[in-house]
């Protein structure tokens, strides 16, 4: 993690890192002015702090209540060396926790990461730099110059794919760090890489080794950039709005027709037919959400149909509304790219088929898996804590290279189905081991679904959602049938691993053309890495269809601009949005940062921000009493905002209750709601309620997001990719 610090006056100091800030200072007897802890202090609590979490993380999976625990250290220091320093940590437990979890919370401390850290002796390295946001590399690993490590599926050795990667990010002035590293059983490693500078920029990573592993990382780094992938759902900012291009140079811009009619120069007849089945779809659903100048008309991207080579344009808007990720892959070479893509294509449609169809997989005899012991000694380590694994061949028969890993979890009767997918079997079974156990710990496994009969809660869309992101959906009891629905097939499609990437490339795109499909492939290499992104329409769909109509992102155009600049709006303007707001027929719970992609501080009254507590401030705003008291009613009973925003709205609730009423003064009840509460509180709602203070707790903005430092970082990011894409194209120009 990178920390960055400023000095601010006399010893006072400032840390930055995430969204949080810290303050340190020194006491009056060092010259300090005693405002804050200092750095050593810090540290100190650090170590108590991460004792306690690890304490309430064991209790948490197991039911056992906190309120009567209690944890303290103390430091003692020898006095003939003030560096030799004993760490004293005491636990005080109630009488009725049993033996067996007094000696596990007593291991849990044990586990504390700041403990390990200071006990293994972290190695310091002070240097000084030209620009401390230029050495993009300096956090990763460094591999062995003479280390020459290749693996099946990948064109050149794995140091060679470091090198190379993390090479480009730093030419486009992006520095990037390793937040952390597991590697709980033997052979299955993963860690989690991000941009230091705007840490929403993030991938993981997973393989066999630790090299394997960071190479996946930044394969994937570099995709997700190259496909714009953080940036989905987000607002660019007027600046990129209106930029020569917007995502890349190769774009066009199409006009609606005069009643809002799809532009013929987008999609082609079979996509149409995908699509728009019913007729219902207009160019104006496909407005780009991430600049939202409807002016400009609908951004759309060239893509290659692959059956005849005829460019047909998709409007970004479609991609992001229904792929999510799927089919976006970087490589050494674009038929290694194209293998990655068209492998998660499959994996994840055969996952689907599975899952809702609600079927059995056949399990992978033992003298299959004997052939790959390093896989096997993963699988075995898992057992021996406790979770059982079942390898189940998901190639339906044969007809795809999909296998499936799936933990059970007898202590909580949670379930994870785990699918890889590659033209080599042991790739594709190595794949999905190491997805199951992807940024996971031992403890992690503790909050997996529990398996159901229902079937209607295995086949509802947003459970493929939910397994498409992180894999967290309900599965079938009848997923683990031992009568399974297919027979177990040994399958290779490497033609016994002599295929190269581009043979196995043309099989997998000759499957789908067999199943009836056309695949539209767009090629990027304005980052310096090769990377491709991949359409199956009909088949590689993470959402469904009607989202384009019901459920389009860019929603957030008729409320982006009102709600940026809701201190600005008079009160015509803010009757408007909050009938908007009503017709709109929103959920009620869902958050703002979502609704207008703006990515606000989460830490901030904005970033919990809520369509039911904005309706209510808009309302308190207008001086509408009676329905801003009916949400206050419901922000109560279902709140799970701050402590300090439900205390806020507690008192709301009761000077409403009293301003309604015609019987009753505020003057009878303001002194004990004033000690109930406290008085700078009371201001605020007194205020909220009498309209001298508007929208308590929410900052001012606007469309240029002024005070919005997270999303400012996101945008930052983006233009370093901008940036990018524009000099590829001035060379490209200038070369032709």
């Amino acid at each position: 993690m990178e920390i960055k610090v400023n000095f601010l006056d006399n010893l006072r100091l400032e840390a930055k890192f995430d969204d949080f800030t810290v303050i340190a200072d020194q006491p009056i007897r060092y010259k300090g002015d005693g405002s804050a802890p200092g750095p050593f202090d810090y540290f100190l609590a650090s170590s108590a702090l991460c004792a306690a979490y690890f304490v309430k993380l064991y209790c948490n999976t197991r039911g056992i209540p906190t309120e009567n625990i209690r944890l303290s250290q103390n430091n003692i220091v020898d006095p003939e060396n003030r560096y030799q320093q004993t760490f004293k940590i005491q636990v005080e437990l109630p009488e009725d926790i049993s033996e067996k979890d007094r000696l596990g919370i007593l291991r849990s401390i044990d586990r504390c990461t700041v403990k390990k850290v200071v006990q293994t002796g972290p190695e310091f390295v002070i240097e000084v730099v030209e620009n401390l946001d230029a050495d993009a590399q300096g956090l990763l690993l460094a591999p062995s110059p003479d280390a020459r490590t290749c693996i099946p599926g990948k064109d050149v050795p794995l140091e060679q794919t470091i090198a190379t990667l993390s090479g480009l990010v730093a030419d486009m002035g992006m520095k990037i760090e390793i937040a952390s590293w597991r590697n709980i059983v033997p052979n299955v490693w993963s860690l989690h890489l991000r941009d230091s500078h705007s840490q929403m920029c993030f991938t993981n990573g997973k393989g066999a080794t630790k090299e394997s592993a960071l190479a996946s990382a930044l394969g994937e780094l570099l995709e997700r950039l190259n496909c714009n992938f953080f940036y989905n759902d987000q607002y660019w900012g007027p600046e990129l709005a209106n930029a020569e291009f917007l995502h890349y140079p190769e774009e066009r811009w199409f006009q609606p027709g005069p009643n809002g009619e799809l532009p013929a120069e987008i999609l082609d007849d079979h996509c149409l037919a995908i699509y728009n089945p019913e007729g219902e779809l207009l160019g104006t659903h496909l407005y780009d959400t991430n600049s939202g100048n409807i002016k400009r008309g609908i951004c759309s991207i060239p893509y290659v149909r692959q059956s005849d080579d005829r460019v047909v344009y998709f409007p970004t808007n479609l991609i992001e509304n229904l792929y999510l990720s799927n089919g976006m892959a970087a490589g050494n070479t674009l038929a290694e790219a194209q293998v990655q893509c068209l492998s998660e294509i499959f994996e994840r449609a055969v996952k689907k088929e599975i899952i809702e169809g609600e079927l059995a997989l056949p399990d992978v005899p033992m003298t299959v898996l004997e052939k790959y012991p390093g896989i096997l000694a993963g699988i075995r380590a898992l057992e021996e804590q406790g979770f059982p694994v079942l390898v189940k061949d998901a190639s339906l028969g044969g007809q795809f290279p999909v296998m499936c890993v799936t933990l059970m979890n007898p202590r909580t009767g949670g379930v994870f189905a785990s699918f890889g997918a590659h033209p080599n079997f042991e790739v594709a079974l190595e794949r999905s081991l190491t997805e199951l156990l992807q940024g996971r710990s031992f403890e992690g496994l503790n909050d997996l679904a529990k398996p159901t009969f229902e079937s209607h809660a295995v086949t509802e869309p947003n459970n493929y959602v939910e397994h498409f992101i992180d894999s967290s959906g309900v599965i079938s009891w009848r997923f683990f049938s031992a009568r399974a629905d297919h027979e177990f097939v040994e399958w290779d499609f490497t033609d016994a691993g002599r295929s190269s990437n581009a043979e196995m490339a043309e099989r997998l795109f000759g499957i789908l053309a067999e199943m009836g499909h056309e695949v539209y492939m767009a090629v990027f290499r304005h980052l310096g890495a090769i990377a491709c992104r991949i359409l199956v329409p009909g088949y590689s769909e993470v959402y469904p269809m009607d989202d384009l109509i019901w459920d389009n992102t860019n929603k957030a155009l008729h409320f982006r601009e009102d709600i940026l600049n809701l201190h600005r709006l008079d009160d015509d303007q803010l009757h408007s949005l909050v009938e908007r707001l009503e017709e709109s027929e929103l959920d009620h719970y869902g958050d703002i940062i979502t609704l207008i992609g703006v990515e606000f501080d989460e830490n901030t009254v904005w970033g919990q921000l809520t369509i039911l507590e904005l309706k209510l401030l808009i309302h308190l705003a207008l001086g509408n009493l009676e329905p801003a008291l009916e949400l206050v009613e419901e922000f109560l009973q279902y709140n799970d905002n701050t402590v300090e925003r439900g205390l806020f709205y507690q008192a709301m609730a009761a000077v409403l209750e009293v301003a309604l009423d015609d019987e009753l003064e505020l003057d009878d009840f303001e002194p004990n709601f004033r000690r109930m509460f406290g008085d700078e509180r009371m201001d605020a709602v007194i205020g909220s309620v009498q309209g001298s203070v508007r929208f308590h707790g929410l900052t001012p903005t606007s469309m240029n997001l002024e005070g919005v430092d997270r999303h400012q970082r996101m945008i930052d990011s983006l233009k370093k990719l901008h940036a990018a894409r524009a000099r590829y194209a001035a060379n490209l120009a200038a070369g032709a």
